[in-house]
């Protein structure tokens, strides 16, 4: 077998899956590591009762649910499993797409809706991710769960986690860690220093304190994009973080948490993007551009260098400033400031 860090070309195969002990036999009879990491969704359906049993909840409403997933709210899909611990929000969650809710109190359950009641739903939505997608620790450089093309290129220095896939044809230098789950196309470059699939920056502030939420979703870089040095590509909470075809990362880029860049991007140095914001096909964003988090920028905008995005942005428009403008009002904004002087000079 080759060497894990000599920068040789290798192949690694998932060849075993790990089970936590307490999740056992729920996994042996819903099969539920198989497909868990992809989707967030489980490859046969597990009984609501068994979820209620697990965070010792109470049950309002339909008891025979079938639970296929689990979610945070922004993802949700019908099957999945969501929480809410703010009444000001139990409307608009019990009337997302979940199927099942998780909260703190009891109220009116709709129809085809079931309600699991216990005292503090976060902790036990954060358990349910634990459980069903444990930490897996990495003691080798390269994970022998990982699946690594023949023709791709490792530098020395490289960690891969598990499960992890990399496609022919693509090189990623020395130093650079690629975390489990991750899926990188062909022709893909990575550079060195850049970490792809770290925890997403998602905390929930509770008596005063800060309180992680367990990050389970991947990074999926599509072929033949370029990310260069130093870059940080957060993974998703519970769904995906996104790199679209052909799109190009300078240096020094950090991308939040289910964010989604589209094909052909070009993205400079020093820019951040905050989580789960949306950036079509041929967006151009120049040096040290802040955008904020869960905000959709549409296809073949440009975004001029140190301007920072705070709304939506139309497809096939200039923007420059902070907050973000349009170029040309912008600068008819800017022409009237350099004018202010001599207003104010002539009114004295």
């Amino acid at each position: 077998m080759p060497c894990k860090s000599c920068g040789l070309k290798i192949q690694r195969t998932a060849i075993f899956k790990i089970l936590v002990p307490q999740m056992a036999k729920l996994s042996y009879k819903y099969g539920i590591f198989d497909k868990f990491f992809r989707e967030m969704k489980f490859k046969n359906p597990i009984p609501v009762v068994e979820i209620a049993k697990m965070i010792d909840a109470e049950i309002i409403g339909n008891e025979s649910q079938m639970v296929t997933g689990i979610n945070e709210i922004h993802k949700v899909t019908p099957g999945d499993v969501a929480f809410v611990d703010v009444v000001k929000y139990f409307k608009k969650t019990i009337e997302s797409a979940a199927t099942v809710i998780i909260l703190n109190e009891k109220t009116d359950c709709p129809p085809g809706k079931t309600l699991l009641v216990c005292d503090q739903p976060f902790e036990a939505y954060n358990y349910l991710v634990r459980q069903f997608s444990p930490f897996e620790a990495l003691i080798h450089p390269v994970s022998h769960q990982s699946n690594i093309h023949p023709e791709a290129i490792i530098e020395p220095g490289v960690v891969i986690g598990h499960h992890v896939t990399i496609g022919a044809g693509t090189h990623i230098q020395a130093n650079a860690v690629i975390y489990s789950h991750s899926t990188i196309g062909q022709n893909c470059i990575i550079q060195s220093g850049t970490v792809i699939g770290s925890d997403a920056f998602y905390f929930k502030k509770a008596n005063s304190v800060y309180h992680k939420w367990h990050s389970c979703g991947r990074v999926i870089i599509e072929d033949n994009v370029y990310i260069g040095a130093n870059c940080t590509i957060n993974r998703g909470v519970s769904g995906d973080t996104i790199i679209g075809a052909g799109s190009k990362i300078d240096c020094l880029v950090h991308i939040g948490h289910g964010v989604v860049v589209g094909k052909n991007c070009l993205i400079a140095a020093q820019t951040g993007i905050s989580g789960k914001s949306i950036l079509e096909d041929n967006v151009v964003l120049y040096g040290q551009v802040g955008v904020a988090q869960n905000l959709h920028i549409g296809k073949g905008v440009v975004v001029s260098g140190k301007s920072g995005v705070s709304k939506d942005l139309e497809g096939g428009k200039a923007y420059y400033g902070v907050p973000a403008t349009e170029f040309s009002e912008k600068m008819r904004e800017l022409a009237a400031i350099r004018q202010l002087p001599n207003l104010l000079k002539n009114l004295k």
